[in-house]
């Protein structure tokens, strides 16, 4: 069994996808105490570490396989003060700290969008270097000084130390069978030693595929028996064209998006059943208005993001069809994240909803990570330990 390190563990998302695709978790490092709560609920209380990874030992965990985490993503998100390297909440550091010390065959970091904007390209191609080089370490207080250095010995090709093949790239996991339109930067790191070859996953699903469903052959509707909304009257004629121009009399050959119906379809009125699950209850309050309107009911979710009710877009709320909004229940929220309904997320709704927000969709951190874990399961790959 291989055996996998979680940093910035939050609520576990990432952690549930790498254990569905057959890792064994050893630890994970958290600070957040309401997330430590859910994770000590969900997983042995004593592999959770609730501390500041600045103050963690790391060397307590010589022989891990995997390295996995979200450090905090503040530092490069849209909506935040998008400070960068200059935050002080960048984990980046420790992260390769982490590898530099336990040299595990992989790696597998989560980020948002926002660090692949302009303003940092310089920054994040220092990041990927440094995951690439971690044993290279900083001589000067200044950064850009050791990205020189690392691009030097990029360049030149005659590195022969500690040395990860590391790709990235953005994905949205609606397009992987997730109900939520959600584009995170996934970086993952393979020790060259090791000889794999890996690739991401092929995308499953596609926003093609369920506008054909719903204005062509209008197998949506038919499934879950209602009519389409006024909104989607409006457009079928000219989407019905569009499908057609493009696609012929073929339907598009993967999966539909998964909508925010589709995920709760089975689920009763939270306003009209009571004591239907522990976290499945109606908090009242829900408004709409410019810039605030939540997540249609028909597509699937915005990204569910970290905060309190005045989340800007309203990506906590259902926007359904006759133009009501009320709140998502934690359960609701859940599936929006793809995680099992029988993993409670602890807290208040607020709390929960913020642990939510941060973390990844378990189906997504599956999909990335099972063709690796399997490769990393080979008999080959099974005999060779840490780097030395």
């Amino acid at each position: 069994m291989l055996n996998s390190l979680e940093l910035f563990s939050g609520a576990g998302g990432l952690a549930k996808g790498i254990e569905n695709a057959g890792a064994n978790h050893t630890a994970f490092v958290e600070w957040n105490s309401d997330a430590c709560k859910t994770l000590r609920h969900n997983y042995s209380p004593e592999i959770v570490y609730e501390t500041d990874v600045r103050d963690f030992d790391f060397q307590q965990f010589s022989g891990i396989d995997i390295i996995a985490g979200g450090p905090p993503c503040q530092p490069f998100s849209v909506g935040g003060k998008a400070k960068g390297f200059d935050d002080e909440r960048d984990m980046f550091p420790y992260a390769i700290s982490a590898i530099r010390q336990l040299t595990p065959k992989a790696f597998i970091f989560e980020n948002v969008k926002g660090l692949l904007r302009k303003s940092f390209a310089d920054y994040f191609n220092y990041i990927i270097l440094q995951l690439t080089y971690p044993e290279v370490k900083k001589k000067t207080e200044d950064w850009k000084d050791h990205l020189s250095e690392l691009e030097k010995i990029h360049t030149k090709g005659s590195y022969h130390s500690l040395q990860y093949n590391v790709v990235f790239r953005l994905v949205n996991a609606a397009n992987y069978g997730v109900p939520q339109k959600r584009e995170r930067v996934i970086i993952v790191g393979i020790r060259n030693d090791l000889n794999i070859s890996w690739s991401f996953p092929n995308e499953t699903h596609s926003e093609d595929t369920l506008l054909w469903m719903k204005y062509v052959t209008q197998e949506y509707w038919d499934k879950h028996n209602i009519q389409p909304s006024e909104a989607d009257l409006l457009v079928r004629e000219a989407e019905k064209r569009r499908l057609s121009e493009k696609y012929g009399f073929f339907p598009p050959t993967l999966k539909p998006w998964l909508t925010v119906r589709d995920a709760i379809m089975d689920l009763p009125n939270p306003q009209k059943v009571k004591n239907y699950h522990p976290e499945h209850y109606y908090r009242g309050g829900a408004k709409s208005y410019a810039g605030h309107t939540g997540s249609e009911i028909d597509q699937p979710s915005k990204a569910l993001k970290a905060g309190d009710h005045g989340v800007p877009g309203g990506e906590n709320m259902i926007r359904f069809s006759n133009g009501s909004v009320r709140y998502f229940t934690i359960l609701e929220a859940k599936r929006m994240q793809t995680f099992p309904d029988e993993y409670p997320i602890l807290g208040s709704w607020t709390e929960a909803m913020r642990q939510l927000g941060n973390a990844v969709p378990v189906r997504l951190g599956y999909t990335v990570s099972k063709d690796l874990i399997h490769m990393l399961k080979s008999p080959k790959n099974a005999r060779t330990g840490t780097h030395s």
